[in-house]
């Protein structure tokens, strides 16, 4: 059969299986399919493309014969694993935050940033963090167009941005009365407590997201340094404030932006339109951008508070172009150039 030989190493966690969805569904050249995950699912049986795939245990299985493999297991395990997977001579492409950072590991939106692929000393590609991926595509245009100064981006991140834990708790919040009493109005709302969020996620918005660095917090630090590696420009201002909603799936951003050169709206507006990635529309919202590959990208207007500035709003989902796809996109970007 022609086609790679792939692993989905995670493939039973909430991206893991988005994987398995999407090179179904884009119908990737696949000689052999594996699927890793950690002993307490090693064993069990996964339904994909008509066949039954056992899953192996990561820990102890023979790793030889596999070309890339695709991880999504935290960041501590793939600093543990992925070494073994590129020993055994695999390519990794890993969705953690363990490799993004690093100067020998190339961080890799394919619709802005795809040569950087070929050079993987390490022999690993890293996925950057959800939020970072849904601004990339816009950023970029604005960036080959007018040049970029600084940015200023708040967030509004969905609950499965912290797993199906954050999912779980935001469905029983909102299912059954707890502690918390939020009085609007004299009217009483009840939310059941806090524990994977800082505060309960219900009828509210938590401006923290992430675990606190000094005094910004780890889903910012990762926002400003990965914008600035996937874009190639490490003087890029930036200050983000992410926020976690209320929302099942789907991460949005407000984005102002303070070009270098004057803005012309509909040159913008025309090259929003046509960047691969997203779609321009007119109300971009999670719920729209759920299930969807395309980024959503809506409200731009001039930012008259900066001289050169523009101000947008982009939607996209978390688990999929904000993870899941674009590791396969990256997968794919390696077999069309006959790599590994």
């Amino acid at each position: 059969m022609s086609g790679l030989s792939v692993a989905v190493v995670g493939a039973t966690g909430q991206v893991g299986s988005v994987m398995r969805s999407i090179l179904l569904e884009r119908k990737v050249p696949i000689s052999r399919i594996r699927f890793f995950a950690s002993s307490r699912s090693a064993g069990s049986r996964i339904l994909f493309g008509g066949g039954e795939v056992v899953v192996e245990d990561v820990e102890t299985a023979d790793l030889a014969g596999i070309d890339v493999a695709l991880f999504s297991i935290g960041a501590s395990n793939a600093l543990i694993h992925a070494p073994r997977f590129t020993g055994a001579g695999a390519v990794v492409i890993d969705n953690s935050s363990a490799f993004r950072m690093d100067p020998e590991v190339p961080l890799v939106v394919p619709e802005v940033n795809p040569l950087a692929a070929a050079a993987r000393p390490k022999g690993i590609i890293a996925n950057p963090n959800c939020s970072t991926m849904i601004a990339m595509p816009a950023l970029a245009a604005l960036r080959d167009a007018f040049g970029l100064v600084r940015l200023v981006a708040s967030t509004y991140q969905a609950a499965s941005g912290a797993g199906r834990e954050g999912v779980r708790e935001l469905s029983e919040q909102l299912a059954t009365p707890g502690l918390e009493r939020l009085t609007f109005d004299g009217a009483a709302v009840r939310v059941g407590p806090a524990k994977v969020f800082p505060a309960p996620l219900a009828a509210n918005v938590i401006p923290l997201a992430g675990s606190l660095v000094a005094d910004d917090t780890s889903e910012e630090r990762k926002l400003i340094d990965e914008s600035r590696k996937i874009l190639d420009l490490p003087d890029l201002r930036v200050q983000a404030t992410c926020v976690r909603v209320p929302v099942f799936t789907g991460h949005s951003i407000s984005l102002a932006v303070e070009c270098a050169r004057p803005v012309d709206l509909a040159l913008a507006r025309k090259l929003l339109a046509s960047q691969p990635g997203q779609r321009l529309v007119d109300l971009p919202t999670p719920v729209a951008a759920a299930g969807a590959d395309d980024v959503l990208v809506g409200r731009v207007r001039l930012d008259h508070s900066v001289e050169n500035g523009i101000a947008l709003f982009v939607s996209g989902d978390n688990l999929r172009k904000g993870a899941a796809l674009n590791a396969i996109q990256i997968l794919e970007l390696l077999d069309r150039e006959g790599k590994p």
